[in-house]
């Protein structure tokens, strides 16, 4: 990508102020990954969706990654970060680095800077350490995929 910054743009929202075509966009990012490519089975739509903030980056006008972002008291007790996803073909620029920090970045613009809990497919536990996460308790599978929680204090 030689221009990132023009190719590269961000929205968040709540629930209610999402388009039908970015909810549908979203639905289709997160199903693709963790329901078609993970071959994991399970209830993607848990109600959360209601209460978080949606964080959508689109490279050009094609959504290319996605997190949620949930007030204290909804995942965990703490804050958390959710449903991180980057489409398959950008995840080679970085992507998931700037999502993942714009996410952390929002969260605290929005409610406050405070501990964010996560549950982190086990396989990706060095690229959230990177970011300031710290293992914490065991490794439990969640939708047959193994997991752990951490902590950015």
């Amino acid at each position: 990508m030689q221009n990132k910054s023009e190719e590269i743009s961000l929205k968040i929202k709540r629930f209610n102020e999402l388009s039908i075509t970015e909810l549908y966009h979203l639905l289709k990012l997160r199903s693709e990954v963790f329901i078609i490519e993970q071959n994991s089975i399970y209830q993607d739509l848990d109600d959360k969706d209601l209460k978080a903030y949606h964080m959508l980056i689109y490279i050009k006008n094609e959504l290319g990654a996605y997190s949620r972002i949930l007030p204290k008291n909804i995942s965990f007790t703490e804050a958390s970060i959710g449903r991180v996803v980057v489409k398959n073909k950008f995840r080679s620029i970085g992507l998931g680095k700037i999502l993942m920090n714009k996410s952390i970045e929002n969260l605290y613009n929005l409610l406050g800077k405070q501990p964010i809990k996560i549950s982190a497919q086990f396989y990706a536990t060095n690229f959230y350490k990177k970011l300031g996460f710290e293992e914490i308790g065991k490794i439990y599978l969640e939708d047959g995929i193994e997991h752990i929680k951490m902590l950015k204090k």
